[in-house]
């Protein structure tokens, strides 16, 4: 009996570790420095980056070894997905993990010698998975924003083209309109590249690899195939406003059907084994004295 209640009692400590170092980190992920009137409208960083940011230049020499040449790249392509390649390269990201790396060992060896082996590893862990959890994070939250926004854009921009405007002129006056979001904003820096004199299908194929995002793809495409057959922009804005919402709709379905699914597995883990005790232990003790 006392063997399977020191169980028990292991289980609900690791499991409220865990709980414990996941809201540490979500704490972080949404404390925001703030910053100038100029930048209010810009990713953010959050402040556990910011803090490691001034000792990055002592380390960015190791995020310039040929071994990670793979790890800086995919964080540039990272962080221009995520919206933060004005903020932070992909050198000083890796290089800010290398720091959150040794900070997070030492943490660890004083854990250790202080008698906290549990905590020290919880920190250690911590520091190290941190800032890719929060990349892929900012990456699949600006993407999901996207997928909201578009279409709505189209929209506008099928009813204005329709209308007899440009379709740039339509795309100015809708981003002028529009608060400023995530999809606002690479719309925006593809409208000025194409106010400089780049061509509209290379802004938008730049448009394309630098978001990938599957529904802005498939509608930048389609608009570039437009543009080089000389199909009428206006049906085809409306035809990719009309998928896109009956793709939402069908992903809204899909998120609602799995939702018993996946509640099952936090009721099983947490509420299930809470129901058992608060049952069986009146039961248990019982037996106890009758034995």
């Amino acid at each position: 009996m006392d063997g399977m209640l020191m169980m028990i009692a292991s289980v609900s400590l690791g499991i409220c570790v865990g709980i414990l170092v996941w809201l540490f980190l979500y704490a972080f992920s949404r404390i925001e420095v703030e910053r100038g009137l100029e930048q209010e409208m810009t990713a953010r960083l959050p402040l556990l980056i910011r803090i490691f940011l001034p000792f990055v230049p002592n380390t960015r020499f190791v995020a310039r070894n040929k071994s990670l040449e793979s790890m800086v790249r995919q964080a540039d392509e990272s962080l221009t997905m995520a919206g933060f390649s004005q903020q932070l390269s992909g050198e000083d990201f890796v290089a800010v993990r290398v720091l959150m790396f040794f900070l997070g060992l030492l943490l660890m060896f004083l854990s250790f010698f202080g008698g906290h082996a549990l905590a020290g590893m919880a920190l250690w862990v911590m520091f190290v998975l941190y800032p890719g959890l929060w990349l892929r994070g900012a990456v699949r939250k600006r993407h999901m924003d996207i997928m909201r926004a578009l279409p709505n854009v189209l929209d506008l921009l099928s009813l204005s083209v329709e209308a007899g405007k440009d379709f740039l002129n339509s795309l100015r006056d809708i981003l002028a309109r529009r608060q400023t979001d995530a999809l606002g904003e690479e719309l925006g820096r593809t409208l000025k590249e194409i106010q400089l004199g780049k061509k509209r299908v290379v802004a938008l194929r730049d448009l394309v690899n630098r978001v990938r995002q599957s529904d802005l793809t498939s509608v930048m495409n389609a608009i570039i195939q437009a543009d080089e057959l000389g199909v009428s922009v206006g049906n085809l804005l409306r035809i990719q406003s009309d998928l896109l919402r009956n793709k939402r709709f069908t992903r809204a379905e899909k998120l609602a059907g799995e939702a018993p699914v996946k509640m099952l597995f936090p009721m099983v883990l947490f509420i299930f084994p809470a129901v058992m005790v608060i049952l069986l232990t009146p039961i248990l003790m019982q037996a106890l004295e009758m034995f």
